[in-house]
């Protein structure tokens, strides 16, 4: 069965960057599509983005879009959330999820995923 692993999640400063990666053990990652989500303390889990298996088709909640960019390399079993202009409200811990069905994310954006990874956290300062 697929397992996930997030990592990348680190300090930055407003303004700054980071990259997540969610990289994926298993030899069907390819028919997995990806979410990530995150989650602030005392807050409930926040869809943020996500790319569908197939095609690539990506998604982003309007908190990010503009400031991140969610990519895929299957020769690398890795999905990518690529972070900019960070700001404080973006501080949380990261976790990407995957499902193996073939409509989430290029025909909606909710949807069941059956496979999670730990999480890593990213912290913005100001």
């Amino acid at each position: 069965q697929l397992q996930l692993v997030e990592s990348g999640g680190g300090l930055v400063q407003s303004g700054g960057s980071l990259r997540l990666s969610c990289s994926a053990s298993g030899n069907t990652f390819y028919y997995y599509a990806i979410g990530w989500f995150r989650q602030a303390p005392g807050k409930e889990r926040e869809w943020v983005s996500c790319i569908s298996s197939g095609e690539g088709s990506t998604k982003y909640a309007d908190s990010v879009k503009g400031r991140f960019t969610i990519s895929r390399d299957n020769a690398k079993n890795t999905v990518y959330l690529q972070m900019s202009s960070l700001k404080p409200e973006d501080t949380a811990v990261y976790y990407c999820a995957a499902t193996v069905d073939d409509f989430y994310c290029s025909g909606y954006a909710n949807g069941y995923l059956e496979v999670w990874g730990q999480g890593t956290l990213v912290t913005v300062s100001s």
